[in-house]
């Protein structure tokens, strides 16, 4: 007869990614191993072994859940910006206001997805990286939407690329409680992309 699962089964698996997150963005997932993961969940091996197969599991499920949320929030955006008939425009700026928003509260796990998807096996690497590619061609599509006069199909992959160049590294310097929050810095980003940097 199978084991039932605990009612707090998800939460508990929520509570080990979060810590592993943690864990992979300080001493890299390399260097972390399961009993570390173990020591910092307060448990034994034995027990996370309950709910996690492997460390390759839990960095799967981690990058598997971070990609879907994001992709979540392009289709919470677009439908939200829809709903209340915002400009082409208005919608990218509110997309990029919602990514840095999901990186402010997410920096484990957006460090995990920068650098650590290349040690997962080849099957599973190819379920983020498509999504990943899924995230890029989305804002590609919304960028060249909102700035057709500047966007073409000759740039559209360069001007993509440097809008995730302002936003996904911000985990390196931006720091939530500074001087300079993640929604003005969003805000920030989307007066480059509107004017430059004249005033």
């Amino acid at each position: 007869m199978a084991r039932t699962r605990a009612p707090d089964h998800d939460t508990q698996r929520e509570q080990i990614l979060e810590l592993a997150a943690t864990s992979f963005a300080q001493s890299s997932y390399p260097s972390t191993s399961m009993a570390d993961l173990a020591a910092a969940s307060g448990t034994s091996k034995a027990r996370l072994y309950h709910y996690y197969e492997s460390k390759e599991a839990i960095l799967f499920d981690l990058l598997d859940r971070y990609t879907k949320r994001l992709m979540l929030i392009i289709a919470e955006v677009e439908g939200s910006s829809q709903r209340r008939g915002l400009s082409e425009r208005d919608t990218f700026a509110e997309l990029v206001r919602a990514f840095l928003a999901e990186y402010e509260t997410s920096h484990s796990r957006h460090v995990a997805l920068l650098n650590d998807v290349k040690y997962l096996v080849e099957t599973q690497r190819e379920v983020i990286l498509d999504r990943q590619r899924d995230i890029v061609a989305a804002f590609a599509r919304q960028l060249a939407r909102a700035y057709p006069d500047r966007v073409s199909k000759e740039n559209q992959t360069a001007v993509t690329m440097m809008v995730f160049g302002m936003i996904n590294w911000t985990f390196t310097w931006l720091k939530p409680g500074g001087k300079l929050g993640y929604r003005e810095f969003a805000d920030q980003v989307i007066g480059v992309l509107e004017n430059g940097l004249t005033t």
